[in-house]
């Protein structure tokens, strides 16, 4: 029997081929322009220094009150994080919509560029800026991560309501639906999945960043570290950093348990 012949691959433009040229350039200009030293790295100096630098770690502090000192700072960072995110989405869903074209070319163009600052500008300089006008605490670095995350979830809201297939809406316009309604029953469910996976995605994402915020002050677990690595206190600063690795596992496995529920 003779076997179905496959169709010929689609030829590339030079457009396509100029774009991978150029990426390659740049990476190999990347390396070239870096003063990367990998030998160093491997020297008999360093490993030593890194052996003496991780065994002051051990073993990690593990009084009753420093354990709960921890914990409320774990619970910090998560309520962070998860305030951080929830205030991300609710003014991410109103750009998104004007991001999409909902509201007009005009009106997305101007959207599109207010996300681009929100997201461009990093979670510790946001922190920073925000430390001035709320103090030090876990309000500047819940809103910075609020910040921060509306412009990413904005963007990829916005992107997702763009994918959308525009049939069912217009069919329900067409039959004398109002935009709204036909906006509501029809395509904000096929992209509710999708946005929700976002946001859930972002939640992980802040978990780390809420505990990075606290180098700067922001509280949690990061402002704990920050503490405890400035007076040499190795172990302390152990109990601190598996408190993280356990906070961002757990998280992580929810996120992932939710994110399969919804896209099933």
């Amino acid at each position: 029997m003779k076997q179905p012949t496959l169709p010929p691959a689609p030829a590339r433009d030079l457009t396509s081929w100029l774009i991978l040229l150029g990426l390659l350039a740049l990476v190999v200009a990347s390396f070239a322009s870096l003063p990367l030293q990998w030998s160093a790295f491997f020297t008999a100096e360093a490993v030593s220094s890194a052996r003496e630098f991780l065994a002051g770690f051990a073993p990690p502090e593990t009084s009753t009150p420093f354990l709960m000192k921890t914990l409320v700072a774990l619970w910090e960072t998560l309520a962070m994080s998860a305030i951080g995110t929830l205030l991300a989405a609710i003014v991410g869903l109103p750009l998104a919509l004007a991001g999409a074209g909902r509201l007009g070319r005009a009106a997305r163009a101007v959207t599109r560029l207010v996300l681009n600052i929100l997201r461009s500008i990093p979670e510790l300089v946001w922190a920073a800026v925000l430390l001035v006008l709320a103090g030090l605490g876990p309000m500047a670095g819940t809103m910075a991560l609020a910040a921060h995350t509306a412009g990413v979830l904005g963007r990829l809201f916005a992107d997702a309501l763009e994918n959308v297939e525009p049939h069912a809406e217009q069919t329900l316009r067409t039959n004398g639906a109002r935009p709204l309604a036909a906006f509501l029953y029809a395509t904000l469910p096929q992209a509710l999945p999708q946005m929700l996976s976002y946001t859930l995605y972002r939640w992980e994402n802040n978990i780390r960043a809420a505990a990075v915020l606290g180098v700067v002050g922001a509280g949690g677990l990061g402002q704990m570290l920050k503490y405890h690595l400035s007076l040499f206190q190795m172990p302390s600063a152990a109990t601190v950093v598996i408190a993280m690795l356990v906070l961002v596992a757990l998280v992580d496995a929810a996120s992932y348990a939710l994110r399969r529920a919804l896209t099933r």
